[in-house]
């Protein structure tokens, strides 16, 4: 009878290992992953953080994206420490303001992305649509996190955030008046609701100051529009004269944006930082420009990015809405760089 038991309860625990080998490979192909990345498993000392641009326009790819992002969770058994939110998070002329029971933060935010998968802080910077399409979209979008009860982080246009002792980042404000100020040729100007002139200068001198303060381990610079980019925008000219050298002269590891609605890594010449752009996260999708400048990866797709950071390291992946990851590359405090899957299937 003993025997028997013994048994029994070895072919039960050799079922369990075999169901349990079987879902982790299902989720590794699921995820696109290639052996020599899940080789090298999560750590229990990294850090998590997911990236969204260009999400809020209330289409059904916002919410398959949402999807993708929620089952990217979970497969990976990832605990997110913050869900970064990129910009252009409303779209439309609606009304943004009032409480947490206000129907479009509830349907574009709070449900969209569930405190059940993203029960972490979700900062957030502002984009054009956020300054164009709801009057007074800006202040609306601060006014609501100050309010509290919501995990929606805006304490100001820009501001700064440790991610524990691995990396300090900094949020800025993108909508200068040169970018984002104005629309048409010059015969049709029209104005545009943008920083003034007053919080353009304010920012660089913050922004000069926290460069120059001790910072983290890797340090991240996080603005909705893009420096450089192979999308539809291309290259912002006032950001790379004023912003680029800011980034290059402190040592900046990586710049994250939006924008663009792609998913994008671009390493330029000699510049030590890697420019990062993930505006896939809902928005009508943009061809790219089929530039003359050669990049690691650029694909217009529906999708996000994760981000995983540990004191030696930083992994930025892009993932696209079926959950296949389709880029990777590693980066170290020393700037170097390696991709890790090219998956360019």
């Amino acid at each position: 009878m003993l025997w028997r038991k013994l048994v029994l309860m070895e072919t039960l625990l050799s079922r369990r290992s075999f169901l349990h080998t079987a879902f982790c490979s299902s989720a590794a192909l699921a995820l696109n992953l290639r052996p020599k990345v899940w080789a090298s498993p999560f750590s229990s000392e990294d850090k998590h953080v997911l990236l969204l641009g260009d999400f809020g326009s209330g289409a059904p790819a916002q919410a398959q994206v949402a999807e993708a992002m929620a089952q990217y969770v979970k497969r990976c058994a990832i605990t997110p420490e913050w869900l970064l939110l990129l910009g252009d998070n409303f779209y439309a002329n609606k009304l943004l303001g009032g409480g947490l029971s206000e129907e479009r933060w509830q349907s574009g935010f709070e449900k969209m992305y569930p405190r059940s998968v993203f029960n972490c802080p979700c900062p957030a910077v502002l984009g054009n649509h956020d300054y164009h399409d709801t009057p007074e979209g800006d202040s609306k979008q601060i006014a609501y996190a100050k309010a509290g009860g919501t995990r929606w982080t805006m304490p100001s246009k820009w501001y700064r955030l440790e991610l524990g002792d691995f990396a300090t980042f900094l949020m800025i404000d993108t909508n200068l008046r040169s970018v984002s100020g104005s629309r048409g040729a010059a015969a049709a100007f029209k104005a545009l609701h943008s920083l003034t002139l007053e919080e353009e200068e304010a920012q660089w001198a913050w922004l000069k100051e926290q460069l120059a303060l001790p910072r983290k381990g890797f340090t991240f610079v996080v603005g909705h529009h893009p420096v450089y980019s192979n999308g539809q925008h291309g290259d912002q000219r006032e950001l790379v004269e004023k912003l680029g050298p800011l980034l290059e002269g402190a040592g900046v590891h990586w710049y994250l944006a939006g924008h663009d609605h792609d998913l994008q890594h671009l390493e330029l010449g000699a510049l030590r930082t890697s420019f990062v752009i993930s505006g896939g996260g809902g928005a009508k999708l943009r061809e790219l420009k089929g530039a003359d400048r050669k990049v690691p990866f650029e694909r217009a797709v529906y999708g996000f990015s994760h981000l995983q950071v540990n004191a030696s390291k930083t992994t930025l992946r892009h993932v696209d809405v079926e959950g296949r990851q389709v880029h990777a590359v590693e980066k170290g405090l020393d700037f170097h760089w390696r991709v890790l899957d090219d998956a360019r299937a």
